[in-house]
């Protein structure tokens, strides 16, 4: 009789749990709260299905929810991944940490943009670009280039953040997959030499170009374009545009669905609904100024469309292979 209880007490607790997670999903998402949150507040009113996001912090961010998925893989306690880059995403997928979804609001999204087998997509991009504080540059005289951060004249007076978290990793890797290990040691080790400022993240480098501690530094566009919102005395270059240089790195945000999700069908009609056009509008119209994947009319001048700027040629797999061993190289040189 005992057990008997027991087990009934157990299918009751089980039913219990059904019932209280059939109507929520739940998303780990490394997007800026404040720019991801209204897009998740639509999803509920439009499904009825209540959405339990989970963010990170700036410094930490992609990596702290990735390592968190990796720890959680035995008894997974999300569903969807949003992610603000995508080689950890692609990680993820390397790991066996994410199932296939083949969405069908990702139709027309570009290929090189989206996994072939429907592991992830990609949509609403930023580019890595300078800011720079109008008032400490010479206008006729302003950095143009990635390579600039090492040169003698602007020693002390560039930032970027640390290279092994968020859109930064994934730049420094892509130098890495680019150009191979030497090279890039090499180039970082002249940041240090050059005392380049290396701060703790995207966001820092632009407060802290437009306190005017530092001249200019590396950030993304949607952190850029919210201090010239601001009136902030700052200006955006895309980096790299002669036909002798590497190009303007583009890096788009991504989606997928977690491997064992609990709430899978929940998980694909927020994928389902974050993969339409739509998001991709209202991150091109907001703040965040993002570029839309697709091509697309009637966005703000400050979005750039990806047909009128010289972009890097990336392999974003190859990046993946090189963001453990960049990571590790960059650790040892800047974490003291």
């Amino acid at each position: 009789m005992k057990n008997k209880l027991i087990c009934l007490f157990g299918l009751l607790l089980l039913m219990a749990s059904c019932t209280r997670n059939k109507n929520e999903v739940v998303i780990y998402c490394s997007l800026d709260k404040m720019y991801s949150e209204p897009i998740l507040k639509d999803f509920e009113k439009e499904s009825g299905i209540k959405v339990k996001a989970v963010y990170d912090t700036e410094l930490t961010k992609t990596v702290g929810l990735v390592n968190r998925i990796i720890a959680e893989a035995s008894n997974p306690q999300c569903d969807v991944f949003w992610n603000n880059e995508i080689s950890r995403t692609i990680l993820l997928q390397e790991k066996n940490q994410l199932q296939p979804y083949p969405s069908p609001s990702a139709f027309d999204i570009p290929s090189k943009y989206k996994d072939s087998l429907g592991y992830w997509a990609g949509f609403a991009a930023r580019a890595r670009i300078i800011i720079y504080n109008k008032s400490k540059c010479d206008k006729d005289d302003l950095p143009s280039s990635m390579l600039d951060l090492s040169k003698e004249k602007w020693k002390g007076k560039a930032a970027l953040a640390y290279p092994l978290f968020g859109t930064t990793a994934t730049h420094a890797a892509t130098l890495f997959s680019e150009y191979g290990n030497d090279w890039a040691m090499d180039f970082f080790e002249s940041l240090i030499e050059n005392e380049v400022g290396i701060l703790d993240g995207n966001a820092t480098v632009r407060d802290r170009v437009v306190s005017g501690a530092y001249y200019w530094g590396f950030t993304d566009t949607d952190d850029a374009n919210g201090a010239i919102e601001d009136g902030k005395n700052v200006g955006i270059i895309y980096p790299d545009q002669k036909d002798d240089e590497m190009g303007m790195l583009i890096i788009p945000n991504t989606i997928a669905l977690i491997k064992g999700a609990p709430n899978q069908e929940n998980g694909k009609l927020l994928i389902d609904f974050i993969l339409q056009p739509e998001t991709e509008k209202i991150l091109a119209l907001a703040r965040s100024a993002q570029i839309p994947l697709r091509p697309m009319t009637n966005v703000p001048k400050n979005v750039i469309m990806l047909d009128s700027v010289k972009q890097m040629e990336v392999d974003f797999y190859e990046v993946c292979g090189q963001l453990n061993e960049s990571s590790v190289k960059l650790g040892k040189l800047f974490i003291k």
